[in-house]
């Protein structure tokens, strides 16, 4: 599996979200889309229109956890929250 998590620097929920997948060990692409415009712009793509972080593509499919809830996030991902 294949996870890429879109997130910012200052962001509570993203923070959260990083730190539930660290503590599980699973692996994670992390892109801060402040570094990157073009991750900022697909951001609002993928979430009609709203500039919502933290924003996991998961093999091609796209959600946002925001604000952090880790069972929705478990559920996502196929993991025992």
């Amino acid at each position: 599996m294949s996870i890429r998590v879109y997130f910012t620097p200052w962001c509570g929920d993203c923070r959260a979200a990083k730190r539930y997948l660290d503590e599980r060990g699973v692996a994670y692409e992390a892109v801060n889309i402040e570094e990157h415009p073009e991750a900022a712009d697909l951001i609002v793509e993928k979430n009609d229109g709203r500039r919502t972080v933290p924003t996991f593509e998961v093999d091609g499919r796209w959600f946002a956890v925001s604000p952090f809830d880790p069972e929705l996030l478990a559920r996502e991902l196929g993991l025992d929250a």
